[in-house]
């Protein structure tokens, strides 16, 4: 039998959001410093998602459009969000522990100095992801779409990127522990220097060789 190989690099741990007997809710209880709490939010149509230094807990938000979302320093916990479409995120330095967001279609994502613990992002198309300066724990995007993910600077730990295309990803600054890069799609990378703590297969890392060699000053003749 051969030796079982050394896992090392450890998993997200991801909490499963379950949510029951939910009040659905207009779309008027939605506001800056709102308290939101076992809310459901279906087919909602509205031209901000005011949820500006928000409480939200144990709240559903399904099938919501709006030209623009504005979560800044809001807390989320334990909440879904399903087929939201909004071209303009902000959500600086706001809290988000125990989410899952599937599915949805987001533009601009401004999400820097954020803390975003046990957070999951499944099938979703996104233009810009800014997580720069973020602490991450716990963190999966599966099966997305993301023209450019940027962890400049970020605390990053625990976290996957699994069957996900990522077109340009910036890791300048980071510190990166257990980040699973084994099961993206990566096509451009900013801040080699940041990568120490990543993972990548064999064939990423050929991939990645020239861009190693060019950074270095290693010249590749025949």
């Amino acid at each position: 039998m051969p030796p079982r190989r050394r896992v090392t690099t450890e998993p997200p741990r991801i909490a499963a959001v379950v949510l029951t007997d939910l009040t659905d809710a207009p779309a008027d209880e939605l506001g800056a410093g709102a308290d939101l709490d076992g809310l459901a939010f279906d087919d909602v149509q509205v031209p901000t998602l005011m949820l500006s230094s928000a409480v939200v807990r144990e709240c559903r938000f399904r099938g919501v459009v709006a030209r623009e979302a504005d979560w800044r320093s809001a807390r989320v916990h334990d909440t879904t969000f399903d087929r939201l479409d909004v071209p303009v995120v902000r959500a600086s330095r706001s809290q988000w522990r125990d989410v899952r967001v599937e599915g949805s279609r987001l533009g601009s994502v401004e999400a820097y100095e954020t803390s975003w613990r046990s957070v999951h992002l499944v099938g979703c198309k996104l233009g810009y992801l800014n997580l720069r300066g973020a602490e991450l724990l716990d963190v999966a995007l599966t099966d997305c779409v993301v023209e450019e993910l940027d962890l400049g600077q970020a605390d990053v730990r625990r976290v996957r990127l699994d069957g996900t295309r990522v077109a340009t990803l910036d890791v300048q600054g980071a510190t990166l522990q257990h980040l699973d890069l084994r099961g993206a799609d990566l096509e451009e990378l900013r801040g080699l220097e940041g990568l120490r703590g990543a993972t990548v297969t064999p064939a990423q890392l050929s991939l990645l060789a020239p861009l190693l060699a060019g950074a270095w000053g290693i010249k590749v003749e025949d």
